[in-house]
């Protein structure tokens, strides 16, 4: 409430339709910013029916609500209790196994972001900036009342970053790697702003991947079919249990957005003959493509590159939107046009001493970062002067 009292209204929520979807919206779309698919009421919707996110795989629901005094939904923010780390890539193991080590018990510990998603997008919703602003003091009440270790909020916008540095939240940098439309006309137009000897090896890994008859199938909307999704199916799980131990999404949560979102999904398949071999599962977004999960069932060089990237930046141009967000990936996206790009979190922290010394590591860390930024800037594959 505007008086003070959105401590008293603020509330939690076991599962995100305990709120309507039309309210939901209602926040989403007061913030004015462009569509962003993982705060979409459906995907959210997705994780918890399918069984992803739930209190059996350390995702427990535990949704922020700030209501008025007839109970009207005035600000929500998806919320989590989590009992592990998992998932979250803003990476907190190493705090975690100092506070259990002198004695604490660090989970569960509350997690405000999209589930299982590093994408940068509006974390408070709320129908004005006051609502937003409140929601945001009333999350670390929530927390200590709760007495949780800590609290959360990862993959801000940088305006919401400082809010909540400005409430005393502990504020972190890392950094992605993003590709920009400059206003392209075709991939061609991208590559005449690369230096020759760049531009030349792009060439090169295209037509690589390529070859031997691999053909590349963009599916979106109504063309999606139970058939996609039992061979992207095989592709998450094979990368899932290399990089993770065990995938963090269901079988039902693709087939779920599949039917509730698939003009936001798409598949980009890599085929030889009527078989799949290879795909990235992508979400469109008002602004933006954000890449998510890759895999594949035969090895063909160069063709991750091919499907994740290449073929996210032809998309984008014949989409129109502005950039292509390809997720926590490595450096190699340097060499192929994606530049460096903060991402934002805070963090609250229920233990005085633990605070300050999270507090001075997280001060050095965003020197750190915000150097190797400009170090990265350095290596674009970009003519100088472009």
């Amino acid at each position: 409430m505007a008086d003070g009292s959105a401590p008293d209204s603020a509330r939690t929520l076991a599962r995100i339709r305990d709120i309507a979807p039309e309210d939901w919206a209602r926040l989403t779309e007061a913030g004015g910013d462009p569509y962003n698919p993982f705060t979409d009421y459906e995907f959210l919707a997705a994780v918890e029916d399918s069984g992803s996110a739930s209190a059996d795989t350390g995702w427990g629901p535990c949704h922020l609500a700030l209501e008025d005094a007839n109970g009207a939904l005035l600000a929500a923010a998806p919320m989590y209790l989590k009992g592990h780390s998992y998932g979250e890539y803003v990476f907190d193991h190493a705090w975690a196994d100092a506070y259990q080590r002198a004695g604490g018990a660090y989970y569960p510990k509350l997690q405000i972001c999209a589930p299982f998603t590093p994408a940068t997008g509006a974390r408070f919703l709320g129908i004005d900036a006051e609502r937003r602003a409140q929601l945001a003091a009333a999350a670390a009440q929530v927390a200590a009342k709760m007495g949780v270790s800590s609290l959360h909020a990862t993959f801000l916008p940088e305006e919401e970053w400082r809010r909540l540095g400005a409430l005393g939240y502990l504020q972190r940098i890392d950094q992605q790697f993003h590709w920009t439309n400059q206003g392209y006309d075709d991939f061609a137009g991208f590559l005449d702003g690369l230096a020759s000897r760049k531009r030349k090896a792009l060439r090169k890994e295209r037509a690589a991947a390529l070859e031997d008859g691999v053909e590349i199938d963009w599916v979106t909307g109504s063309d999606l079919t139970e058939a996609h999704w039992d061979a992207f199916w095989e592709f998450y799980q094979d990368t899932g249990m290399r990089k993770w131990g065990r995938p963090y999404l269901t079988r039902a949560f693709f087939s779920l957005i599949g039917e509730r979102m698939a003009d936001r999904v798409l598949l980009i398949l890599a085929r030889r003959g009527t078989r799949y071999i290879a795909g990235a599962l992508n979400f469109i977004g008002g602004d933006a493509l954000f890449g998510r999960y890759w895999g594949c069932s035969e090895h063909v060089r160069f063709l991750h590159f091919e499907v994740c990237y290449y073929q996210s930046i032809d998309f984008a141009i014949a989409r129109g939107l502005k950039r292509v967000e390809a997720g926590a990936q490595g450096e190699h996206q340097l060499a192929r046009g994606y530049e460096p790009t903060p991402t934002y979190s805070a963090h609250w922290i229920a233990d005085p001493g633990f605070r300050d010394a999270v507090a001075r590591y997280l001060e050095a860390e965003r020197q750190q970062v915000g150097a190797d930024i400009e170090v990265l800037k350095s290596f674009t594959p970009f003519k100088k002067g472009a």
